[in-house]
């Protein structure tokens, strides 16, 4: 069962998302240090359970490339193994035929000497040097052979012991998720009503003060309306096809996502270009670009060990899949910590001319997700 599906914690979000619909509310004071800490701990659990959910996504993928290599290889040494039975066949047809020939074989230049026909003779040795050479090169492919076969087999047990690490390693990441999450659910639901409503106007607060300060210090520069380009524009415009659909840790799609999961699949499926699944493997190998450079389509990347990640909007807004319990939305970038950002496209000039798309109201809706230690 996951986490999504326990009808006490979806009540709990349900008060959450009612407490706080809007991104953009009036400030409110921070509120008593209890609920500052709540939120303190919140933050905590959910960071944890993000980035263990980005370290089982990296092991889904390394295990999902090790069961391709380990069928490669098994495949490989099937056909190896076959070419060496054909091997064995032509070798034992050699002395088959050696065995029927039986008697004292001369030497060629004796049977020259000898023989009543010489020319009938050299013919013969030419024949018997063919033969020869001919098994001589199948003594050696069966040498090779073989010791391509055991290379092989050597190599194809250690991909199978692998496999089998990597499966246990993910099945121990799983539980860590859903340890992680489980200890959000208790948090989550020994709150009251007056705890949860607080709760989220405190962030709802804490995300708008943070907002107005990365655009009063320019951070996204002056211009907030630069076009993407056009494959960013087909990766937005993915995303926005997939707004109000549930956050699923470890999903890529296409009836739910994680937050990696999404951007992953905006710009593979959307915009037909691969980038890497998880948050850290798409700041680690994607090309970053600064903030104040930011365009649609672009992705940025969340907390020090980047286990966030969302889609820029544009407008100083993101799209990402929040956190379990959530829907993908539209929230303001500094809802999360940003780490920086990259750029799948880095070489592709933007477009002449482009019309944001229309976001639904409803996109900005519910609590974001990510929180950092503060």
């Amino acid at each position: 069962m996951t986490l999504r599906s326990r009808p006490l914690f979806s009540l709990v979000l349900a008060i959450l998302t009612l407490a706080a619909p809007v991104a953009r509310a009036e400030p409110v004071d921070a509120g008593p240090p209890g609920v500052s800490a709540l939120l303190a701990e919140l933050r905590t659990l959910y960071e944890r359970a993000g980035a263990a959910t980005e370290a089982y996504n990296a092991t889904e993928e390394r295990l999902r490339d090790q069961s391709e290599r380990v069928a490669e290889l098994s495949h490989e040494l099937a056909d190896t193994r076959t070419e060496l039975a054909a091997t064995h066949e032509a070798i034992g047809a050699l002395a088959r035929e050696q065995y029927r020939g039986g008697g004292l074989v001369l030497p060629a230049h004796l049977r020259l000497l000898l023989g009543a026909d010489p020319e009938r003779e050299l013919a013969g040795a030419a024949t018997v040097a063919r033969a020869a050479d001919q098994a001589a090169a199948t003594l050696e492919r069966l040498e090779n052979g073989e010791r391509h076969e055991g290379a092989l087999a050597g190599e194809a047990r250690a991909a199978l012991d692998a496999q089998q690490a990597l499966a246990q390693e993910r099945e121990r990441q799983r539980d860590e998720v859903t340890e992680r999450l489980d200890e959000v659910e208790a948090l989550l639901v020994g709150l009251s009503g007056d705890e949860l409503s607080e709760l989220a106007a405190l962030e709802r607060a804490e995300t708008q003060r943070a907002q107005e300060r990365l655009l009063a210090g320019g951070t996204l520069g002056e211009d907030l309306g630069r076009a993407p380009s056009a494959q960013g524009a087909k990766a937005l415009e993915y995303a926005i096809g997939q707004l109000g659909k549930p956050y699923e840790w470890g999903a890529e799609g296409p009836d739910s996502f994680d937050c990696s999961g999404l951007t992953m699949q905006a710009w593979t499926l959307g915009a037909g270009l691969a980038v890497p699944r998880t948050s850290q493997q798409q700041w680690e190998e994607l090309e970053r670009v600064e903030l104040d450079a930011l365009r649609p389509g672009d992705l940025v990347v969340y907390f020090e060990d980047a286990t966030h990640v969302g889609l820029y909007a544009g407008d100083g807004m993101v799209i990402h899949a929040p956190r379990p319990g959530a829907e993908v939305k539209v929230s303001p970038l500094a809802a999360n910590p940003p780490l920086g950002a990259v750029r799948p496209d880095p070489g592709a000039e933007p477009l002449s001319s482009w019309t944001p798309p229309h976001l639904p109201a409803w996109a900005s809706e519910g609590a974001d997700s990510g929180y950092d230690h503060a």
